[in-house]
């Protein structure tokens, strides 16, 4: 079954995004945090990272999300009105001057070099996203009466506190109701919540859910499906196996539409082969192959993918070009710092038609 989008016209946006943003603070190039005589600040986070990027792509979009009235708040706001991104929906809170809550998250990221991997520490407790409550955000405003094509959500988000499950509930829920497309990243992080918490959460949310992003670790440790033959400690990834471990979830669930995984080995913390897989109404297609790729920042490539592939879906592209979208995206998305998108247009389709690097003057 193929994903009914709503019509662009009778919507204020193409995508809204729930989750938390964060400030990342990292040393310059691949140095250790340990070691820093400074720091680099960026911007960035899951949910959040896709609203960015498909606003730099030229759609409409916004950003649901806990901010404070601090410097630190203020910092996300500029980044994200920067490129257009909507936070009327946003929650913010008064700052208490000493960060006991409503905080605004950090994450402590180092780029990894040679075999020395990449590594986020997080400091990201009693955040104001973390707080948001049940009923706070106006979910039948902003679906109905705005009127969104896609919404887009995931794991980060539901693992941050017992409110935020029941928040990303009524927030699946009503975008579901309303007719609008519903994405989640599962996402798994095992440094938020366990798997067990994870199942039980989002098992229930699944009947809601359009499209489902995720590798083979999302899948076992968040909806409990094994790739048999796979161990996902090791990062070896069977397509086969992947691919039928996606067909047992969209026999359990057939409201479910699309399932979009990347596919990353890597050889080094700087070069990683980079592809990914679709399911789309009962087929599977094969993205972009880019063995080699040369990756300055890891961190954002997944949602790179995903927005890639979601501007696809929005912009009317057959499921073959949505994943080779969402391929060139992540893979760009790595060449540069920091979490969020610093790719255009051009640039992307560019590259998702096999377009070559060679330098442009």
């Amino acid at each position: 079954m193929a994903l009914k989008i709503r019509s662009a016209s009778d919507c204020a946006f193409d995508l809204f995004s729930l989750g938390e943003c964060m400030i990342r603070l990292s040393p310059p190039g691949h140095q250790r945090v340990e070691f820093a005589p400074h720091l680099e600040v960026w911007v960035g986070g899951g949910e959040y990272n896709v609203a960015y990027a498909l606003s730099r792509l030229g759609l409409r979009t916004g950003w649901v999300g806990g901010l404070n009235d601090s410097p630190m708040g203020a910092i996300i706001r500029n980044h994200a009105r920067s490129v257009g991104v909507n936070l009327d929906f946003a929650v913010t809170r008064k700052y208490d001057g000493m960060g006991k809550k409503d905080r605004i998250g950090l994450n402590f990221t180092e780029v990894g070099f040679g075999p020395r991997a990449s590594v986020t520490l997080y400091d990201r407790a009693y955040s104001a996203t973390a707080g948001i409550m049940p009923g706070e955000i106006d979910w039948k405003k902003l679906f109905v009466e705005k009127g969104v094509r896609w919404f887009h959500t995931g794991g980060i988000f539901s693992a941050l506190s017992e409110s935020t499950r029941q928040v990303v509930a009524e927030a699946v829920k009503a975008a579901h109701a309303a007719g609008t497309v519903v994405s989640y990243d599962l996402n798994f992080r095992s440094k938020l919540w366990s798997s067990k918490e994870a199942i039980e959460t989002t098992k229930p949310l699944v009947p809601f859910i359009d499209c489902l992003i995720g590798n083979e670790e999302d899948f076992q440790k968040v909806l409990g499906y094994d790739v048999e033959g796979v161990d996902v400690e090791k990062g070896e990834v069977d397509t086969s196996a992947f691919k039928n471990m996606v067909k047992k979830v969209v026999k359990d669930f057939p409201n479910v539409k699309v399932v979009g995984t990347t596919l990353r080995g890597v050889k080094s913390a700087g070069i990683n082969d980079w592809s990914a897989i679709m399911w789309s109404e009962g087929t599977f297609y094969d993205g972009l192959q880019m063995p080699g790729l040369e990756i300055k920042d890891r961190v954002g490539g997944g949602d790179g993918f995903a927005s890639g592939f979601t501007y696809g879906f929005l912009s009317g592209k057959a499921p073959q070009e949505c994943v080779n979208l969402g391929v060139a995206h992540g893979a760009m998305l790595m060449t540069t710092r920091g979490d969020t998108s610093m790719i255009t247009l051009d640039e992307l389709l560019h590259v998702a038609k096999g377009g070559s690097a060679r330098i442009k003057r």
